[in-house]
């Protein structure tokens, strides 16, 4: 079997695994950066649990998880001393698994902890519901002196990066976006536009000034989650997102045929 990304650039079957493929992605990126990193900068994958009570949402940075193994099915049961109190019998609860929106990204620290550099992998929820808390965690960011790099390799969703829509060429549903804001100039925007049929790009990572940039290849880190996490295994019938363009479809399907996979 062909375990090899069937397409040159992003594949845009991965949307449908999206928790995994940017977990994968976030371990992926911060180990190549690391390598190239000047002596005192590190990177750092960072984890923020995003809770909702009462339909405000609370945000809780998780330091330590302990995770029993039972934490993705249901809870096992607690079974008193005896069946009733007083006479009393206790209702049985429904069980209903609520799954926590995990926000994931990638520092890049000086030897005393300041943060130079932010990757984000945009996810479904910066491009919905959690679009507004996005931005303003972008602003802080920005407000901070820090450089942001936002990688932007999902059709679907609202647009979310900073570079304004209306600046970009090609539709939402037939490229990706990479929009790097560099603190010493944050109205210049450097962006990477890719449509859907071309190899993704080697990004510049800024640093510290004086620091020379770290380039990121990003075509491999995607072809190699495609691998790992054997999606050469999954349904390739139905493409997640936006619909293409006739023209687009067609190419998908030739690719996916000289695969093996349609």
């Amino acid at each position: 079997m062909n375990k090899n990304n069937p397409f040159p650039g992003m594949n845009p079957f991965l949307e449908r695994f999206w928790p995994d493929v940017h977990t994968a992605l976030i371990g992926y990126i911060r180990d190549a950066i690391a390598d190239s990193l000047p002596t005192g900068l590190k990177a750092r994958s960072e984890e923020q649990v995003t809770l909702a009570e009462d339909e405000r949402e609370k945000s809780a940075r998780a330091d330590v998880a302990v995770v029993d193994s039972w934490k993705h099915g249901i809870a096992p049961r607690w079974q008193p001393a005896q069946e009733t109190s007083g006479g009393v019998v206790a209702t049985e609860p429904a069980y209903v698994i609520v799954n926590e929106d995990v926000e994931r990204w990638i520092e890049i620290l000086d030897p005393h902890g300041r943060v130079i550099t932010v990757i984000e992998i945009l996810s479904p929820a910066n491009k919905s519901d959690g679009w507004q808390r996005y931005v303003s965690k972008r602003q802080s960011y920005l407000a901070g002196g820090v450089n942001v790099v936002e990688i932007d390799l999902l059709r679907g969703g609202s647009h979310a990066v900073a570079v304004p829509a209306d600046c970009l060429k090609l539709a939402p549903a037939a490229r990706t976006v990479v929009c790097v804001t560099r603190a010493l100039s944050p109205s210049c925007k450097e962006v990477y536009e890719t449509p859907l049929r071309e190899t993704l790009p080697n990004v510049r990572i800024p640093l510290r000034e004086g620091d020379l940039d770290v380039v990121l290849a990003l075509q491999p880190l995607v072809d190699r989650c495609y691998r790992m996490g054997g999606y050469f295994n999954e349904d390739h019938h139905i493409v997640p997102g936006p619909p293409l363009s006739a023209e687009d479809e067609a190419w998908v399907a030739e690719q996916l045929k000289a695969a093996g996979l349609a």
